[in-house]
């Protein structure tokens, strides 16, 4: 988890709905467990089910798949990244998180490694994606980066925005990783069953919602 220590939650009696990033293929399962225990009370709702491969493999326009992410993320307040062997370097995952960012969205990761598949077997430990992304503030606007080939890049798949429309509080801070502001949990070790809802309400409040 990250160092900050947060606000006490302040109850709101209100739908959340949260919008799940995930690396499909080898993690389906692993994130069906945590979908399953996010919506076990009724004021909670999950978007960003579906399987992103599926639209690589039919060859459609990035921009077509850009457009539908866009349209799923919206009427949703938090987005959580499951993150497995490989989440941190998938392009759409990048994406939706710098695409949530934008819209406002309060933002945190879950490590879903350790959730045994249906071989009672766990996955290898991945990079944390908020780690591979970076905002930059230049002339009051916000600038996006991405951590590839072993270097930082301009991210401009999503436009740049004002300063004065970021959601969560930088702290005054210019130039920084994602995981400067949001945190990272683990579901095994940090009991996701019992703490997702915490967590997720955390990160809507840090992003006033």
């Amino acid at each position: 988890m990250n160092s900050w220590t947060y606000q006490p939650i302040v109850s709101k009696k209100q739908t959340r709905r949260t919008f799940f990033s995930f690396h499909y293929d080898p993690d389906n399962q692993r994130a069906q467990i945590v979908k399953q225990s996010w919506l076990t009370k009724q004021d909670r709702e999950a978007a960003g089910f579906f399987d992103s491969s599926a639209f690589e493999s039919k060859k459609r326009p990035d921009d077509v798949l850009r457009q539908f992410l866009t349209e799923q993320l919206k009427g949703t307040s938090v987005t959580c990244v499951l993150v497995g062997t490989e989440t941190a370097i998938r392009p759409w995952v990048r994406y939706e998180l710098v695409r949530s960012f934008h819209r406002g969205n309060g933002l945190l990761a879950v490590r879903v490694h350790n959730i045994r598949d249906w071989n009672k077997q766990p996955s290898a430990e991945g990079l944390n994606p908020f780690t591979q992304l970076a905002y930059r503030v230049a002339n009051d606007r916000v600038y996006w980066q991405e951590f590839n080939n072993g270097a930082w890049a301009n991210y401009d798949k999503v436009p740049s925005m004002s300063l004065n429309e970021v959601a969560c509080d930088l702290a005054g801070q210019l130039h920084h990783t994602f995981s400067f502001r949001f945190p990272i949990y683990d579901w095994v070790n940090d009991n996701g069953y019992q703490n997702l809802g915490d967590w997720i309400e955390r990160a809507a409040q840090h992003a006033g919602k």
